[in-house]
């Protein structure tokens, strides 16, 4: 694999406007998801990113030095599953918890995404994301108003 080039610039963005206002880039609005919805997109998406991790050697290759290749995107998403699955078993078993912050670019760089072999991680990206939806389609209606916080205090 290439060594690993510039880093990108860290993104330090309080996502949680999403919940207010449609995204500019991508236009979602995440606030007018029904929580119903969520595993169906999950499975889409992690469909989707199987098949780009596994359909092309340049998945290693960055379209510039400061952006991700597909491969550390597709390590992120996989993070991200892992991450959304833990914090959501979190929720069912504590009231209220408050999440431990994670920083995904410091993550990258710690765990090697660009390094990391892009069929394993589409793998381990089916994978997460399946736990992920069982939690998910395993909630009770009574659950779904559960809260939790982040380590900054939004909720």
């Amino acid at each position: 694999m290439e060594p690993v080039p510039d880093t990108p610039i860290p993104d330090n963005k309080d996502w949680t406007w999403t919940l207010s206002r449609r995204c500019e880039d991508c236009g979602l609005f995440a606030g007018e998801v029904d929580v119903a919805e969520i595993a169906g997109r999950a499975e889409v998406a992690a469909a989707e990113w199987v098949q780009i991790l596994t359909s092309s050697p340049a998945v290693t290759s960055r379209p510039q030095p400061d952006v991700w290749s597909p491969l550390e995107y597709g390590a992120h998403v996989r993070d991200v599953f892992l991450l959304f699955d833990a914090r959501l078993a979190l929720m069912l078993v504590e009231d209220e918890p408050t999440f431990d912050n994670w920083d995904q670019d410091e993550t990258a760089i710690a765990e090697g995404y660009s390094e990391q072999d892009p069929d394993e991680v589409a793998d381990e990206l089916a994978e997460a994301a399946q736990r992920f939806v069982a939690r998910l389609r395993a909630l009770e209606p009574s659950q779904l108003d559960r809260r939790a916080r982040r380590s900054d205090g939004a909720e």
